[in-house]
C-alpha cells in the first residue's frame, strides 16, 4: 500500500480587476516644473530648481534656474522622496520629524533615498482620483515661496494638491496637511 499524498491542490484567489494606475509622463513633469518656475518669477522668488519624481520615487525629470546654488538636485530630491515616502508635504514631514524623532530616524535608516524635512515638497495628484500619482520638489527661496510654486506648477498642469480637495475627499483619501502657506514677505503672511 502506497503511504504518498495526493499533491494538494492550490487555492487561487481570484483578485478584482485593478484599474491602472496612472503615470505621469516626461511632457507632464516638465510642465509641473515648468509652471513651478513661471509662479517664482511671478512671485518674484530666487532661482530655483525642482524635480519631478513619479509614484515609486524615482526621477522623472530635474530642471535647475541659471543662478539657483549647487546641491539643489539633492535639497529637491529629498523633498519630493519625503513627501512621496509619508505621503503628505515635505512640511508635514518635517512635523512629523518633530514629534516622532525616533520614527524619522528609523525611516531615514529604510529609505531608499536621503530625505530634506523642509517646506517644498507636494503630492501630485490625479485630479479625479486623488491618487498619487507623484511629488514635485521645489528649492531655492523660502520654505513657503517654495511651497506655494510646486503647488501652482502641478495645478497648472491640471493635477491637484493636498489643499484642492473638499472635507469628504479629504477623509477618504486620508490627506493630512498644515494651514494655509502664504507668502511670508507680504505684511500677515506667516503660517497660523
Amino acid at each position: 500500500m502506497s503511504t504518498k499524498r495526493a499533491p494538494a491542490k492550490a487555492s487561487v484567489t481570484r483578485l478584482a480587476p485593478r484599474r491602472r494606475l496612472r503615470a505621469l509622463s516626461l511632457d507632464e513633469a516638465v510642465t509641473i516644473i515648468n509652471g513651478s518656475f513661471a509662479a517664482g518669477a511671478g512671485h518674484k522668488c530666487s532661482p530655483l530648481a525642482a524635480i519631478v519624481l513619479d509614484a515609486g520615487g524615482r526621477v522623472k525629470a530635474f530642471l535647475k534656474q541659471d543662478g539657483a546654488s549647487m546641491l539643489r538636485f539633492e535639497v529637491s530630491r529629498g523633498k519630493a522622496y519625503g513627501a512621496l515616502a509619508l505621503g503628505r508635504s515635505s512640511r508635514m514631514v518635517l512635523q512629523k520629524a518633530r514629534e516622532k524623532p525616533l520614527f524619522m530616524q528609523n525611516l531615514e535608516t529604510m529609505a531608499d533615498s536621503p530625505l530634506f524635512l523642509e517646506g517644498g515638497g507636494q503630492l501630485i495628484r490625479d485630479p479625479d482620483t486623488g491618487e498619487v500619482v507623484g511629488a514635485i520638489g521645489v528649492t531655492g527661496d523660502v520654505n513657503e515661496m517654495d511651497d506655494i510654486c510646486a503647488m501652482e506648477g502641478i495645478r497648472g498642469a491640471g493635477y491637484k494638491t493636498d489643499y484642492d480637495f473638499d472635507a469628504e475627499t479629504e477623509h477618504r483619501l486620508k490627506i493630512v496637511k498644515s494651514g494655509p502657506i502664504t507668502d511670508p514677505r507680504k505684511p500677515g503672511g506667516r503660517d497660523r
